[in-house]
């Protein structure tokens, strides 16, 4: 079968177009018509399903994987972004853990750079919702896993939903190490309201709360507002965060630190 022959069909197109967005972050139509060998009409008809099913966002004469205001990007464009950075913070954060502690992670890809450093602060009791984390944690020795269920989506690659609450509500840990799209002002912002009532419910369930947010996220707003930085013990951020976010937490008397 040749590549021609491949590409022509739709599923193993989508895909491919998929993996080329995720690499180049936005692309345009006419440039994927192009790559693709098939017409512009055939081009929006896939971008139009792969909208559907929230992978990519479609603006005008184009396509991009990266997130806006009301588009969280998928979680496998945000695996590859700044891996640098939330490997820095990571590292910070888990400097912080001891064994024997309780400790929250949320359906970030920051959070799971964390779940990595973690087989060597055993024993330690984890809770999580993201399907990533679990599937690490469940092979480490030493780690009490609890998996928070709830309504699976695929585009998080996470449970969330009123089951999800109903778990973490029932628990209570020492710390929290979270993340989010966009923080402005005084507040962490995220775009769907899904994940805003899940992240709200762990900040509750926690004696600490750590915001690990690399300089991408800073200066940004969502739709939703998630929580005033002061219910927050801890913002870490990485050194290129924008100097005029640092000044207005330090102003709003919001703890941070860099690394």
């Amino acid at each position: 079968m040749t590549d021609a022959t491949e590409r022509s069909r739709p599923a193993q197109r989508q895909a491919e177009i998929v993996e080329h967005v995720m690499q180049h972050g936005s692309v345009s139509a006419n440039d994927l018509a192009e790559l693709f060998h098939v017409s512009l009409m055939t081009i929006h008809r896939d971008l139009d399903e792969l909208e559907r099913q929230g992978v990519v966002r479609k603006f005008r004469g184009g396509v991009s994987a990266q997130p806006s205001s009301v588009f969280e990007s998928n979680v496998s464009y945000r695996l590859r972004a700044a891996k640098a950075e939330k490997l820095a913070i990571a590292q910070r954060a888990r400097e912080l853990i001891e064994p024997g502690m309780a400790i929250m992670l949320d359906d970030s890809t920051t959070t799971l750079e964390l779940a990595r450093l973690l087989e060597d602060a055993a024993p330690l009791t984890v809770m999580t919702n993201f399907l990533e984390t679990i599937k690490l944690l469940s092979t480490m020795r030493g780690i009490r896993l609890l998996a928070l269920g709830g309504e699976y989506y695929p585009t998080h690659d996470s449970f969330l939903g009123v089951p999800c609450i109903d778990a973490i509500e029932a628990l209570r840990v020492d710390l929290l190490f979270a993340s989010t799209s966009a923080v402005s002002g005084t507040y962490a912002y995220h775009q769907e309201q899904e994940i805003v009532l899940v992240k709200r419910a762990m900040i509750r369930a926690a004696q600490r709360s750590v915001l690990m947010v690399d300089h991408t996220k800073l200066g940004r707003a969502a739709l939703h507002r998630l929580a005033p930085l002061s219910d927050i013990d801890l913002v870490v951020t990485d050194k290129q965060a924008p100097p005029e976010a640092l000044l207005e937490m330090r102003e709003n008397g919001v703890k941070y630190e860099v690394v």
